[in-house]
């Protein structure tokens, strides 16, 4: 399979000349170890008994390879963090050792990019603009700069959209057939239910459980959705329910594994708005398996099948396209370091999908709408968002299905997903 260049790789040139340790840390299949293993001297893959047993052995072998030194799925040997952190602190060089795990540092280890050790970057299934399936005309850095030029055209249509929310981002199911993409999806699940949970520590009694818990989450997707009716839908017509302690447990091994990748709400450091929610907004890593476990394919999704639809999304294909554009626009935001959280008044009648924060008095909020024409219902959030916050509003977005990127004379700019990049 070709590489095909990510965000990310720009944030690594960027950072690697000057930081001495990154860690690649996302979900298994999102490509970490093409992209790490593309610029190391020498390679480590924890995933191999022959290299794990040598280092097991002798965790000084990390700072005596040739630099730079990537090691793969270092979260098996959770005492190789401490080692490198260990090197760096002993003056190590920038670009000397990067690593890649699919499960979060152990608790206490994660040092914050501050602290000059180890700096953790996320990286998340493809988006749109990396997987080649159109140009982007519309930066997210240039509306953050307030200059952006809204302009371009794509021949994406509706059913194109759901074609790329079931293709997924991991990139080695990309080019499968349908049938076989299935399969490999099902596997993905159940490798996280009966092996990657019980490696982590997780005795999992009751697995149909978890499974029926995961379903739920997914038809939540895009959803506020409060935990104890994810639960409540799970169990539904079972007498002997999970307590919510032992599922919030699970969730939280979910979160380490990178499998659940929820929007938290936003908190504006400035003139914090009032009555605002501070529940996240439920997503899994890709809305393909979303899609996968409810068992819905092209047809159905088309024809409104699917989970819970929310007020907001409308059909459950609008909550997974709003899934797709969170996952392309938190890919953007990493690459200017930026934090993005949903934002949500209490008593519902206020709603933005995404809000781009750049810092403490800048930002871009984004509305999803699975729609090819724009009404003016459609704008509402927005307007109000922007009375609200004034000029630390720098730009507001309506991403849509349509064929053309525009600025309307409100100033909101009306742009097809397909033609937003970083």
């Amino acid at each position: 399979m070709v590489y095909r260049r990510r965000v990310i790789d720009d944030i690594l040139d960027e950072a690697l000349p000057e930081l001495a340790a990154i860690a690649l840390e996302g979900a298994k299949g999102v490509g970490k170890t093409a992209t790490a293993s593309r610029r190391a001297a020498t390679v480590l893959s924890l995933s191999d008994p022959r290299h794990r047993a040598s280092l097991a052995a002798n965790y000084d072998l990390v700072a005596e390879l040739d630099q730079p030194v990537f090691i793969d799925e270092w979260q098996l040997e959770p005492q190789v963090w401490d080692r490198v952190r260990q090197a760096v602190d002993d003056g190590s060089a920038g670009g000397s050792f990067l690593l890649a795990g699919s499960a979060g540092a152990p608790s206490g280890a994660r040092i914050h990019s501050g602290a000059g050790r180890i700096v953790s970057l996320a990286l998340r299934p493809m988006a749109l603009s990396e997987r080649g399936v159109a140009q982007p005309t519309v930066s997210l850095r240039a509306l953050s700069m307030g200059n952006a030029t809204i302009r371009g055209t794509t021949g994406l249509g509706l059913k194109d959209y759901v074609d790329e929310i079931l293709r997924s981002g991991f990139p080695g199911l990309r080019d499968l057939r349908p049938p076989n993409r299935d399969r490999q999806l099902d596997g993905y699940l159940s490798r996280i239910v009966e092996r990657d949970l019980p490696e982590n520590g997780v005795s999992l009694r009751r697995p149909a459980t978890l499974r029926a818990w995961l379903r739920a989450y997914a038809a939540a997707t895009a959803t506020t959705t409060d935990y104890t009716k994810i639960l409540d839908a799970a169990t539904a017509g079972q007498a002997d329910k999970p307590s919510r302690n032992t599922v919030d447990g699970y969730r939280e091994h979910l979160l380490r594994l990178y499998l659940l990748d929820p929007v938290e709400a936003w908190t504006p450091a400035f003139a914090p708005l009032k009555r605002l929610t501070f529940s996240p907004k439920h997503h899994l890593v890709d809305p393909a398996l979303a899609a996968r476990l409810i068992g819905v394919g092209a047809p159905g999704l088309l024809m409104g099948e699917g989970g819970t639809a929310s007020p907001t999304t409308g059909t459950w294909l609008g909550a997974l396209f709003e899934s797709l554009a969170t996952q392309s626009v938190r890919v953007y935001a990493a690459a200017m370091n930026a934090r993005v959280g949903h934002l949500r008044t209490k008593q519902g009648d206020h709603e933005v999908d995404l809000i781009v924060e750049l810092d403490d008095t800048r930002c871009v909020a984004f509305e999803v709408k699975l729609a090819d024409t724009i009404q003016e219902a459609d704008l509402r959030h927005l307007r109000w968002l922007s009375q609200q916050l004034g000029d630390r509003l720098v730009d507001s977005v309506l991403l849509h299905t349509g064929p053309r990127a525009y600025r309307r004379p409100d100033g909101v700019a009306v742009v097809p997903l397909a033609l937003l990049g970083p």
